[in-house]
């Protein structure tokens, strides 16, 4: 199934459904019986669900959008096809499924969790490097959102460094190019 259209089909769509699972909408839901979408900043993301419900709400629903990554990740990786670009194909989606859930007419998160989710699955040493630069820019900018972009912009390049693959340096570049145009709508 690795090379044919139809399986990179199923993992798109299925990747698309699982990445529309969008934890903040849910726990706030369950929690409030409120639309996030509608209170707070009005973003569905954790972040927005931290400052509605605190540290439990950030958690949560920093626990249910790292877990549909993980697992669906895992089920390309393992039962459909192990490929790298499966595996990016199947971040890709996940990624937009988390920004346009379908349910959601298509107002979803920013798709920081869905991104640093998936650079730990597919490339984790990628992750001990960004927090080293966390806590460099920060010390040195001590402005978090600032330290936290350019945190994210170190994945790619770490993944460049680290792997034998053009695809999962590239997939993971293209994912932090859609995190960032996601903060601009």
């Amino acid at each position: 199934m690795e090379n044919s259209i139809i399986g990179f089909l199923v993992i798109s769509v299925v990747s698309y459904l699982a990445g529309s699972i969008t934890g903040a909408f849910y726990i706030i839901k369950w929690q409030t019986g409120q639309d996030i979408r509608k209170i707070g900043s009005k973003n569905v993301g954790a972040t927005n669900a931290g400052r509605i419900l605190g540290k439990k709400g950030f958690l949560l629903t920093l626990l249910i959008d790292a877990a549909k990554v993980f697992i669906t990740l895992f089920l390309v990786k393992e039962g459909l096809a192990g490929s790298d670009f499966a595996l990016i194909l199947s971040a890709v989606f996940l990624c937009i499924g988390h920004l346009f859930p379908i349910q959601l007419r298509f107002h979803g998160g920013k798709g920081v969790v869905v991104y640093l989710a998936s650079a730990l699955f597919l490339v984790p040493l990628t992750i001990g490097a960004a927090a080293a630069v966390m806590g460099a820019a920060y010390l040195l900018l001590h402005r978090y959102k600032t330290a936290g972009f350019l945190t994210m912009t170190s994945i790619p390049v770490a993944a460049f460094l680290i792997e034998d693959s053009f695809i999962l340096p590239s997939g993971l570049l293209f994912l932090f190019i859609t995190v960032i145009l996601s903060h601009n709508k």
